[in-house]
């Protein structure tokens, strides 16, 4: 305890003074001595005294949960993060109801928020935009097959493709064997379009090493959408300690030895006949 650095009235006869402390690695905390003196009383009384730090203190930073201090990166082979039941990132596949859940990218809700943002960008097609051709017609399908195009992928540009993504988001690497699934069942996958989304997605966890990344449905992590927790291991019992009686436990004595000239001692006489 240090010098006096102050003191303040914390009522009728109850004041709390202040001393410096000389402890290392507390600069700036102070030692609170509450004292207090009754009604009539000459004998002051203690009540407590405590370490508080001072305005200049030294504190550790303040706590944060640690899926806030989660960023993107941080996960490594073996780590799991488990997803949130109510996680707004997510939505039932198939949950058998009529209408789809407020969050869902196709509720009515959401349809009509869009419609009515689209409304406020354009209120019509320019005449120098082409229309969109509708889903199903030979149009769309052409468009999707890469017709419109002079050029497109082929089977050799496709397989050089799917190596290269498979060596660095496969199933062979070390994120994947330790996963607790593969992205095939994770709903963070995005779909691909065309015969590489046989076998290829787009991962959308923001958590994941593959954000952003065309990975293989072969490919996994720990923020797998269903990944669980883990069980932790079983911790032995605490012992018991009886303390209301005395376990005598085995010692070795030390081994008696009788005096020369005790009881059943046999001395030899000088000159004595053996």
């Amino acid at each position: 305890m240090g010098e006096h650095e102050g003191l303040i009235s914390e009522g009728d006869r109850v004041v709390t003074h202040f001393f410096g402390c000389r402890e290392p690695g507390y600069r700036g905390w102070r030692w609170a001595v509450t004292v207090a003196r009754a009604s009539r009383a000459k004998i002051v009384t203690i009540d407590e005294a405590v370490l508080l730090p001072g305005p200049d203190a030294v504190l550790a930073p303040e706590w944060v949960p640690w899926s806030e201090r989660l960023r993107p990166g941080d996960m490594g082979p073996g780590d799991l993060l488990p997803t949130d039941a109510e996680d707004l990132r997510l939505e039932p596949g198939f949950s058998g109801e009529e209408e789809p859940p407020p969050s869902s990218a196709v509720s009515h809700e959401m349809a009509d928020l869009v419609e009515a943002e689209d409304a406020e960008l354009t209120l019509g097609t320019p005449a120098h935009l082409a229309m969109a051709p509708a889903r199903g017609t030979i149009a769309a399908v052409a468009e999707e097959l890469g017709m419109r195009r002079a050029r497109v992928l082929s089977r050799y540009g496709l397989h050089t493709a799917a190596d290269r993504w498979e060596d660095d988001f496969g199933a062979k690497t070390p994120m994947a064997q330790a996963a607790p699934a593969s992205c095939v069942s994770c709903g963070f996958l995005t779909p691909i379009g065309g015969s590489l989304g046989q076998a290829f997605g787009v991962c959308a966890n923001e958590f994941s090493p593959a954000d952003g990344r065309v990975v293989s449905l072969a490919y996994g992590c720990g923020g797998h959408s269903e990944a669980a927790v883990m069980p932790k291991a079983p911790q032995p019992p605490p012992p018991v300690i009886d303390e209301t009686r005395v376990d005598p436990s085995p010692s070795t004595r030390p081994r008696r030895t009788t005096p020369l000239g005790g009881a059943g001692a046999r001395v030899t006489q000088p000159g004595a006949a053996r």
